[in-house]
């Protein structure tokens, strides 16, 4: 099989959760035996002092056996966290550099076309 062929079968379907310094992968794979998973990928960039910066990446794979049971349990875990705490992000407030309005602008902004806040340039050579 040809690389070009493999990356063909590879690549099946995704989608991006941009949040803040992370950003979420869910991708749709392919096995040899042609087959679909799912990979989750969490990256998150780092700046160092200089300006630079790196990415760390964490992932998961998901396989159709697992589906029920960890969407059960993630909707379980997610549901509890709610209820015990609500919705509101309280670890936002305690950021030195945390601003509400801010956070309701960019919000707000996001839903303009063409805005800056709009989108986020992902560089994949990252990934």
């Amino acid at each position: 099989m040809s690389d070009r062929d493999y990356k063909e079968q590879e690549d099946i379907f995704s989608k991006v959760v941009r949040a803040g310094r992370r950003t979420y992968f869910f991708d749709v794979r392919s096995t040899k035996a042609d087959d679909y998973y799912l990979t989750i990928t969490e990256s998150k960039k780092f700046t160092n002092d200089d300006g630079s910066y790196h990415f760390k990446k964490h992932k998961i794979y998901l396989y159709k056996e697992d589906f029920a049971e960890f969407t059960d349990t993630l909707n379980e875990v997610t549901n509890f966290i709610v209820k015990e705490k609500g919705d509101e992000v309280i670890s936002e407030r305690h950021q030195s550099d945390y601003k509400k309005e801010d956070v309701v602008a960019a919000h707000d902004n996001a839903a303009e076309p063409n805005h800056p806040a709009s989108f986020t340039n992902v560089e994949f050579d990252d990934i």
